[in-house]
Formats: structure tokens, sequence, C-alpha cells
């Protein structure tokens, strides 16, 4: 579960800027928090980000997305896919100062099976600055360029693992090193990464248009090999009434390129009813996953990630969560986040710009945020609970429209233009 992501000079965020997970004091909606014995604080279910176009919504999921990128290269290097390395090589600072500040910073408070992980690092260029490590409020180490502090409680088990690169992560190095308690602890840093983090962008999702390309199912292979979750993922599709009637695997038979022989290969499709003139319906329909819409794919995407993500837990961070899907789908992917059938509390944080969500019915104050920029292009995060006059009963949508809130699109008026002086 996340609970606290900071990030400091990345792409419009010359700033600081907090994430903060952590639950106010408030009364409504009690059943959008997440209570866990022997945390001071509870945590949010769900985080709606609101804000003008170019405003840096984008850029705080790709802070976000920045920071797994960045540990993934280190980490993962031989299995880091092609978007991992893209977003590793597009993390830069915010650059409309005539001055410009290269040192970025990025921090992140999770927790992962019972144990509150804090850990953070600054870099300039291929230079790591700094770089620190605790474990349920117990540092560690804490890095400062080439030297490194280590905490006496682990002084024994690290002693002899002081090697130093300045272009490579120490807790990447633990990873490869350390033994005991101190590798249980990268172990689980590292599971909840690969496992627990989960970020999608509208720009990557595949066949965004339709008829663009092939639907991939490489993501998919749990609907190919789990009938029970196949079932309940067709159920969801179901439930959204997108005239899916089931989700279902064919296998056709494909001869080889050096080989005379066939070879099975399973396929998904989606099952349509199909109906006669009467409207009777009369049988079904199998179509290729490239052949439904592109909401109807985005959807199916969504639903699988969320789906998994109700079995284990984990964070669901998604920008432009409603593009290309209509409002009471975008509801329903919300509504499921915030309801009991979400045991295993996992956590949604998207970007949007659907305002019908946008009301005291839907979300607390503090799930509400806003991502706003000044006229240097400099962005900012803040929340309805950092706006203290915003009453439990506000008609958040309307006041939003109303610029109450800030974080809304300053549409100019077009100049007019100077009379010719040669009449009308």
């Amino acid at each position: 579960m996340l609970i606290m992501f900071r990030a400091k000079n990345f792409a419009s965020f010359r700033d600081e800027f907090v994430l903060d997970m952590r639950a106010t004091n408030y009364r409504e909606h009690s059943s959008h928090l997440i209570e866990i014995e022997g945390l001071p604080f509870k945590l949010l279910k769900t985080a709606a980000i609101y804000g003008a176009n170019a405003s840096g919504k984008s850029n705080l999921v790709s802070a976000l997305f920045g920071f797994e990128a960045y540990i993934s290269n280190h980490f993962f290097e031989q299995e880091t896919d092609r978007q991992v390395r893209t977003a590793f090589s597009s993390i830069h600072p915010f650059s409309l100062l005539d001055r410009q500040e290269e040192r970025i910073e990025f921090e992140m408070i999770f927790r992962q099976h019972s144990r509150i992980y804090q850990y953070g690092f600054a870099f300039e260029g291929e230079q790591i600055c700094e770089e620190w490590f605790e474990v349920d409020g117990v540092q560690v180490f804490e890095r400062f360029n080439d030297r490194l502090n280590i905490h006496s409680r682990y002084k024994k088990a690290l002693n002899h693992l002081k090697d130093i690169r300045s272009d490579r992560l120490y807790l990447s190095f633990l990873d490869f090193f350390a033994t005991g308690e101190i590798k249980e602890f990268v172990d689980d840093f590292k599971f909840f990464f690969k496992n627990h983090f989960d970020i999608h962008f509208e720009l990557s999702i595949e066949s965004s248009i339709k008829g663009a390309g092939t639907f991939s199912t490489r993501s998919l292979d749990r609907l190919m090999e789990d009938d029970v979750f196949r079932s309940k993922v067709a159920g969801y599709l179901r439930k959204i009434d997108l005239g899916v009637e089931d989700i279902v695997v064919e296998k056709n038979l494909q001869k080889g390129w050096f080989s005379k022989e066939s070879t099975e290969v399973p396929s998904l499709k989606i099952t349509h009813p199909v109906y006669n003139e009467a409207g009777e319906k009369t049988g079904s329909r199998a179509f290729e996953l490239a052949n439904e819409s592109s909401g109807t794919l985005k959807f199916l995407a969504f639903i699988y990630e969320i789906a998994t993500l109700m079995e284990t837990g984990g964070v669901f961070i998604v920008d432009e969560l409603s593009a290309r899907l209509h409002p009471l789908v975008t509801k329903f992917i919300v509504d499921l986040f915030q309801s009991e059938e979400n045991l295993q509390n996992a956590q949604l944080i998207f970007t949007t710009h659907d305002v019908s969500l946008l009301n005291n019915e839907q979300f607390r104050r503090d799930e509400v945020l806003f991502v706003d920029k000044n006229q240097r292009g400099e962005s900012s995060l803040y929340s309805l609970a950092d706006l203290k006059k915003v009453r439990q009963d506000a008609t958040f949508h309307k006041d939003y429209f109303n610029g109450k809130y800030g974080a809304i699109p300053i549409i100019k008026e077009p100049p007019v233009p100077a009379s010719s002086g040669r009449g009308d």
C-alpha cells in the first residue's frame, strides 16, 4: 500500500510535491479508508487528480513511473522492457529556469508484508548524490555521494559491503551481496514494485484506435489459463453492458515454418449474442479482440489488472482513467475500489477530466486533488482538504467550474483585429 510519494525538480514540478495517501480525520465515507493495526493513521483507497490540460497531471504520474523505472533499471536490468527504458531515459529536471538545477529527488513510503519501507534517492545526471533506506522507522543506511553511514543495528551485516559506485544504487548492490535480514528487506522491496505497483498511461494502451494494430494478449495470460478468473472478468464486462456474452479460449491449428505438422495455438475471443429478425437470440458468435471497440479493449485491460488487485492488493495508477470510457464505466471502476469487494485494500490513483465524479457522494475531500500551473510553468499539487474552507456538503464540481479551487484552464478571448480603415 502506498503511504506517501515525494518528488522535487521533476518535469514541470520545480518545487517539492507530496502525494500523501494518509487520510485526514474527516468523518465522511469511512468505508473509503484502510485501517491497519499498529498504524497511527488510516490510508485512502482512492485519489482523483484534476487539473487543466498541460497543468502537470501526467507529469505527476510520470514521476511515479520515473521512480519505478529508475529502480527497475538498476534491479531488473536483464528483464527491463522497452517502456521502462523509455521512461528511465526521459527523466529530466524542471527546465524553465535560466539557471537550471540538475538535482532530482524521489522518495516513497509504502507498506509491504506488514513492514513500512521508506526509500529515496537524489541524482544529477548519472551521478547519485544521496540515497536512504528505512524499515519500520529504523534507518538501515544513508548515503552521501561516496560516503556511507550504516545504522548500528545493521553494521555487522553491512560492514563488509561498503562498495559504492557513483552511478549505481547501493540498494541494488545489496540485492546481489546481502544475506539474512537485509536480503529479506530487499526481496520484499522488489516484490512490491514487481507485483503490487501498476501504472498505466493512456498513450501506452495498445490499439487505442480501433484497427490501428493487433491487441496483444501477452499481458492477459491468466485469462488463457485460469477458467475461474476468466469467468470473473467476463462477469465484469457483462455488468457494464457492452453487449459481451463471454470470454472464450479457442484453439486453432497452425503449421510451423519448418515442419508440416500442425500445432494447437490458443487465442482469446469475445462472444456476442446473435439474434434473428424477430429479436430472438439464436446463438453466439466469437470475435477477435482486435475487432472490439477501443473502449471495450481499454476496460478489458483495466479490469484484468483490477480483478487481480482485488485478490492480492496493490496500487493501480492510471493517467486519464476516463479516456475512451463512459462516465458510468469510470464510476464503476472507482466504486469497485471503494466497495466492500475490495477486501485486500487495493488503491486507485488516477488523473481525469471527468467532473461527473467530482461530488461529495463519490469522494471525501482528502480524496480529491488538483494540479495547477503558474505563469512561470511551475506545477503544484494540493487537495480539497488543503483548502480549509471547503465544507463537506459543498458541490465540488460547480465550485470547481466557478474557479474556487483553481486548476482550471483560462480561456482567453481572441484579440479583436484592428480596423483597416477601409470600411466594411
